[in-house]
């Protein structure tokens, strides 16, 4: 009798992970947007996402990073579990997943300090909070360097499953979304020429590295470990 396809090994695997995984970008990216475009004295391209925290609507950007965060831990335990089967062999990946899912989640918990002049009033670079110190260190920097450093090491994973198009587009993910925040740092620290597109410059970082989480985990989600060529026994793997 013959198995259905859904009990084979390489199935597609449908599941609450990967589902997360999937929706939990674009719902950041587009939640940001709109309250970027509706907040009144807010500039997006020159305050930074996380200004959206303050004042009285505030609630909404720290329920965004909040259940963002929730979403990406789910996807990255999801991970954790079929990642390390024989046929891809990978530990690095989900848990620098993780750590980019916890820095989101630290960074709604405590909200970041008033900077380029947003809330109306407040100066363009003032003292910093210890809310806002937790808020920058560690868990914002835990974002980008987590997610930066998940481009890299899927880049080399993808490389050695041979799937050369994923490595490149993880690759190219991971320096664009570090240079543009980069460039977004250097604006809002007031250096004269970028002050005014620190904004801009962390919105192309965000949406750039977020959305590269979910077409991974959509592409993960239909390249079972079954469809790939196993790694030989002796490999450690990232």
């Amino acid at each position: 009798m013959r198995t259905p396809a859904r009990d084979t090994p390489t199935a597609p695997r449908v599941g609450l992970p990967y589902l997360c995984g999937a929706v939990g970008g674009p719902l950041f990216v587009i939640a940001f947007l709109i309250e970027g475009a509706t907040r009144a004295d807010y500039d997006p391209m020159r305050h930074p996402v996380s200004s959206l925290a303050l004042g009285p609507s505030g609630w909404t950007q720290v329920a965004n990073f909040v259940v963002t965060g929730l979403l990406m831990l789910v996807f990255a335990v999801g991970l954790r579990r079929d990642l390390l089967a024989p046929e891809r062999r990978s530990t690095w990946g989900p848990l620098l997943i993780g750590l980019y899912a916890i820095g989101l989640i630290g960074a709604g918990v405590f909200p970041t300090d008033p900077v380029s002049g947003y809330p109306p009033g407040s100066p363009a670079l003032g003292e910093s909070s210890w809310q806002g110190r937790l808020h920058d260190f560690p868990f914002s920097l835990l974002v980008f360097a987590a997610l930066t450093a998940a481009c890299f090491v899927f880049a080399r994973r993808f490389a050695g499953w041979g799937e050369p198009g994923w490595a490149v587009y993880s690759g190219i993910s991971g320096l664009v979304f570090i240079g543009a925040f980069v460039l977004a740092g250097v604006g809002f620290s007031q250096t004269e020429g970028f002050v005014d597109l620190g904004g801009l410059f962390q919105r192309i970082s965000i949406t750039v590295g977020f959305v590269w989480v979910s077409l991974l985990a959509v592409h993960l989600m239909r390249t079972p470990p079954g469809s790939v060529p196993a790694r030989p026994s002796t490999a450690t793997g990232l």
